[in-house]
């Protein structure tokens, strides 16, 4: 009989956390489009184009696959856990918006504006940011694995326990960043400037980094955003 009431015991806990996930999975409505590409693209009242305009859109799970936001003002929008792979935010302001646990996966993000923003979590794997100014931005535990970052602005920005292996940072600046628990196996930090930041691999290039041996030099400043590759640079 005790072995009995254990086991009813155990059965009716397990069905009490089923009904808690269920209620919990239900309490946030999860964004999917019917179509591929729908026409007009509007989600939650942001109009999914080039140059949209939608500072502080809640864009929370939405299913941006493919999307054109070339140019979007989407600073201050709540994009958690967005689907952006292969979508094109080229130029988009994304100035204190929350991406934490966004996919974006081969995303093309040259010159993009996300001072300040979330990436917390987030998947970069193979995306494009050159030339992106994303000064401020936190990417604890976010995935940077094999992006094109050159001249990209990481002023002041969090890198904990972030996974930057085989990236490509290229004249990308540093400066009063931190970096804590970082993988940067294979990550490539050539001419990157770093004055200043807690944890960077100073030393990556030369015995003595740049800022010290020219003091009077400045730090590398932002192109216009175009791949790496197209520059030569593999």
């Amino acid at each position: 009989m005790p072995a009995q009431r254990d086991r009813a015991a155990r059965l009716v806990l397990a069905a009490s956390l089923l009904v808690g996930l269920a209620s919990s999975a239900q309490a946030q409505t999860v964004i999917v489009n019917r179509e591929d590409r729908p026409d007009p693209w509007i989600v939650n009242g942001c109009t999914i184009a080039p140059k949209a305009k939608c500072p502080g859109a809640d864009l929370r799970h939405a299913d941006l696959k493919d999307a054109d936001l070339s140019g979007a003002d989407l600073s201050g929008a709540n994009l958690a856990r967005a689907d952006l792979r292969h979508a094109n935010l080229r130029g988009a302001v994304l100035d204190g918006a929350n991406l934490g646990g966004a996919r974006l996966q081969i995303a093309f993000m040259q010159g993009v504006k996300a001072r300040n923003a979330s990436f917390v979590g987030a998947d970069f794997d193979h995306a494009r940011i050159s030339g992106g100014d994303f000064s401020g931005a936190d990417f604890t535990v976010a995935a940077l694995e094999i992006v094109q970052a050159k001249r990209a602005q990481f002023v002041g920005a969090r890198f904990i326990d972030t996974d930057l292996q085989e990236a490509k940072f290229y004249e990308a600046n540093f400066k009063d960043a931190v970096m804590q628990g970082a993988k940067i196996r294979f990550a490539i930090f050539q001419d990157a400037w770093m004055e200043n930041c807690k944890g960077c691999p100073v030393h990556w290039q030369t015995d003595k980094p740049v800022w010290e041996v020219f003091p009077e030099a400045s730090a590398p400043r932002p192109d216009s955003g175009d791949d790496d590759d197209a520059k030569g640079h593999k």
